[in-house]
């Protein structure tokens, strides 16, 4: 899952929660251009915040983000830096809770170095979390934002059923209990029993966790009171990489644990197979062609309704968006599925092998 930029205004919960009790994690890599403003609302001059060790796990940057980070601990004394020779964002949260947690904190923050919050936000997830004391984790729903035609577009369409399969984190509205969610949160006994984040996964981590959590017994608590926007991509071919890695990233999580795939992320996958296949035999049966045809159909009316919904032109990009969302995303987990069962084939022709 990609960085928010911006956070929602949300409401408080009365359990009290003290900041000794609570570490922020905020992994970066080159983010020179946000940390400033994201540090900065989330530290800011709350007197809670000034009582909470807030870490930087940084990946390696090379536009002076550690120089920025470094400069700000004047600003903020509670404020510290760590390296995070793995890079990726599950290694970071798993460094920062192996060296940096200490034996009072109970409860994990994650935070996004490219995202600015709103007052009070890091005492809002920890109350939450404390409030409920069944839950193991914290997750928040993500509202999506653009400016430009395509992003407008784009963030319309992936709030709708069509473009997030109706997850629940999604643009949701209703708090309760679910599989997953956009990861806020995280009751650190929890955490270790686990196992943390499996740091072999650059994409769907945060699932591949819940997954892992709730087959241990933990339970995740979608709290729709605090909420984030996130930026969508600006252009298609950014899109199309993003939803190219979910989709690799789903098929790691089912291979790794030999899960059955929910109906609605199988769709996707299934639509692709059709439409290649009814390409692939059109010129022996031009019914084939009905297939592609008719995706292409529905794209086009979800296109007239976004033009309709967003009130002009601009939603026209809905239809393309949606298209690229579901076929980047099959075509990630057809082609690491596809590879991995090729591997799977030559492993014992290789193991066979005389040396």
């Amino acid at each position: 899952m990609q960085h928010p930029p911006s956070a929602r205004h949300h409401t408080g919960h009365p359990t009290a929660c003290a900041p000794e009790d609570i570490l922020v994690a905020v992994p970066t890599l080159n983010e020179a251009a946000h940390i400033d403003a994201c540090l900065a609302s989330l530290i800011g001059d709350d007197p809670f915040m000034a009582g909470i060790c807030v870490v930087v796990a940084d990946g390696g940057s090379q536009d002076g983000t550690v120089a920025r980070v470094d400069a700000l601990q004047s600003r903020y004394p509670a404020l510290r830096r760590i390296d995070n020779p793995r890079r990726l964002q599950s290694a970071a949260i798993n460094t920062v809770v192996a060296t940096m947690a200490e034996p009072g904190h109970k409860i994990l923050v994650r935070c996004d170095a490219h995202a600015i919050y709103p007052p009070g936000y890091v005492r809002a997830v920890a109350e939450s979390l404390a409030a409920r004391p069944e839950a193991a984790s914290l997750a928040t729903p993500m509202d999506a934002t653009g400016e430009g035609c395509f992003q407008r577009a784009a963030a319309w369409i992936v709030d709708t059923p069509l473009g997030s399969g109706g997850a629940a984190h999604r643009g949701g509205g209703r708090s309760g209990w679910v599989d997953h969610g956009h990861h806020a949160g995280f009751r650190l006994n929890w955490f270790r029993r686990v196992g943390g984040y499996d740091e072999s996964f650059s994409h769907n981590e945060d699932a591949e966790y819940d997954h892992r959590l709730g087959l241990a017994g933990g339970k995740v608590w979608l709290d729709a009171d605090i909420r984030l926007d996130y930026s969508m991509r600006a252009t298609p071919a950014a899109l199309w990489r993003q939803y190219w890695n979910y989709g690799r990233g789903r098929a790691r999580t089912v291979l790794k644990h030999r899960m059955r795939p929910r109906a609605r992320q199988m769709i996707p996958v299934i639509n692709l197979l059709g439409m290649m296949a009814g390409l692939i035999l059109a010129p022996l049966t031009p019914v084939t062609l009905l297939w592609p045809l008719a995706y292409l159909a529905a794209l086009l009316v979800v296109s007239l309704v976004g033009a309709v919904r967003l009130r002009g032109p601009c939603g026209l990009w809905a239809g393309p968006v949606l298209g690229i969302m579901h076929n980047a995303w099959g075509a990630g987990f057809l082609t690491l599925l596809t590879a991995s069962d090729a591997r799977r084939r030559a492993r014992p022709e290789q193991e066979g092998t005389p040396t």
